[in-house]
């Protein structure tokens, strides 16, 4: 179901998840949405029967893996493929070997993101109009 995008018809798919997500559902403007690191994220995909339902991004940056833009279309949500995505990218991180992951949540997904072993860092703040949370996980390692 899940899987990082290697052409540009899978690009197109995971910016079109995007854009009904954030553009249409949460008003984000095209010039918050889109910025300079979609050509050097790794984007992954997430499809039922060649439809496009579910995208995210992920971007490295040091020392942690940055979970971001984190989208499932309205229609598919509450049948667990926003849980399954997240931990999808987390083993893709994993496996590149990142233990440290951050990610910038809406503050009514706090809790969601909390049950994957993310915790709250800090003050609220705005994002795209929305308020967010700084949220992170480190896992250690003996």
């Amino acid at each position: 179901m899940f899987k990082t995008i290697s052409t540009l018809d899978d690009l197109i798919k995971v910016f079109i998840v995007r854009g009904i997500v954030f553009m249409d559902e949460q008003n984000v403007p095209y010039d918050i949405e889109m910025d300079e690191h979609e050509y050097s994220a790794l984007h992954i995909l997430g499809e039922i029967d060649g439809e496009p339902v579910a995208a995210v991004r992920l971007r490295f940056l040091n020392d942690w893996a940055k979970l971001e833009r984190i989208a499932v279309r309205k229609e598919y949500r509450n049948r667990g493929y926003g849980h399954d995505i997240v931990d999808f990218m987390l083993a893709v991180a994993r496996e590149r070997g990142y233990h440290k992951f951050k990610m910038h949540a809406q503050a009514h997904l706090c809790d969601y993101y909390a049950n994957h072993g993310f915790n709250v860092q800090g003050p609220g703040f705005k994002e795209a109009d929305i308020d967010h949370y700084l949220m992170v996980m480190e896992e250690n390692f003996i």
